[in-house]
């Protein structure tokens, strides 16, 4: 999750254009649940947390036993990652993809297991980019040989990977070349891109956006497309310069966006208060029922996270996305 630069590069192309009323409709909402924080509770403490709170989704970082076996019967969808560091030997590997599908789906039949996304957030830059694809290769057909054809892989992204304004004008930049490729594939498996999409690093990194369009909180129009579609908050706007790209790609309307990370810190730095994690937040929740300008359909949406997290490496807001703090109390009031 360090996608300041990528984000304040993309917004400053964004910053310079009414959201129709679309009826609201389910939503699907998840929370992601990271671990770096000292104290945890247990993995069985933090499911029974999610659904007394009605939270229907979960991501979790790295495929782990014992929230595996607490949520078997639970219902909740999920998306497991296979960890960057696991990415080169399965995409050399298809032993190794069939030895995760064994050890982490096939043991696993009550857990409704979603997605998989194969590495996080992996510069086009590094190396480990060429890994992607093989990787999810290897784990569809380990999957369809274990009869959980219905598990969608996909890899997870940040908005760095994207260029272009306004958002009609998306594509995937140069220094990502592993994207295309990768669209082309998704589209042939139907499954989502992941998307990691943070209003926050795009208006902190910035300068000239109004942080009334990162919170959801403008009264109308602030960036108008030439294609006729309105933007009235930061999130929308990125999300879109994410379908656009897709479609740039050659992808067209058979790729789907599943927003796998999304949220505000409450402290660590500029405008990182509990109010406007709050508001952003909150306005998330009440605004993903509606989908964006480009593709007014329910997004199926995973906030991130569950817990403030102290022993998170990085900047001091890394510590402090949390909904809950790590003894279960809540860091501030949401309705799901």
């Amino acid at each position: 999750m360090a996608r300041q630069h990528a984000a304040s590069v993309l917004a400053a192309a964004l910053v310079v254009g009414i959201l129709a009323y679309i009826p609201a409709e389910v939503r699907s909402i998840g929370v992601c649940y990271g671990v770096q924080g000292d104290p945890m509770p247990s993995a069985s403490d933090v499911v029974k947390l999610y659904v007394s709170r009605g939270i229907t989704g979960m991501r979790i970082y790295e495929a782990n036993a014992e929230t595996l076996a607490a949520l078997d019967g639970t219902g909740i969808d999920l998306i497991v990652d296979v960890p960057n560091g696991q990415l080169a030997k399965m995409a050399s590997s298809p032993d190794a993809a069939s030895e995760w599908v064994q050890d982490n789906v096939v043991a696993y039949p009550g857990v409704s297991i979603r997605y998989i996304a194969v590495g996080n957030e992996v510069n086009g830059n590094e190396p480990l980019a060429q890994n992607i694809l093989p990787a999810m290769q290897n784990m569809n057909a380990a999957l369809s040989l274990a009869g959980f054809e219905q598990i969608k892989v996909s890899t997870a992204v940040q908005s760095g990977v994207t260029t272009g304004y306004p958002p009609s004008h998306g594509t995937f930049s140069p220094e990502s070349a592993h994207m295309p490729p990768i669209a082309l594939y998704l589209a042939k498996t139907g499954a989502p891109l992941l998307a990691n999409v943070y209003p926050y690093f795009a208006y902190t990194g910035t300068p000239g956006i109004d942080i009334k369009y990162a919170l959801f909180t403008s009264s109308g129009t602030v960036v108008q497309d030439d294609n006729g579609l309105a933007y009235q908050n930061l999130f929308d706007a990125l999300v879109d310069t994410f379908y656009a790209a897709l479609q740039s790609a050659g992808a067209t309307d058979d790729v789907g966006i599943v927003v796998s990370e999304s949220g505000w810190p409450s402290a660590g730095a500029t405008a990182a208060t509990v109010s406007n994690a709050k508001a952003y937040n909150q306005g998330l929740i009440d605004h993903v029922s509606h989908g964006t300008p480009k593709v007014p359909q329910p997004l199926e949406m995973y906030i991130f996270a569950m817990f403030n997290e102290n022993r998170k490496k990085g900047a001091e807001t890394e510590k402090h996305f949390g909904l809950f703090n790590p003894d279960m109390s809540s860091a501030y009031d949401i309705n799901f």
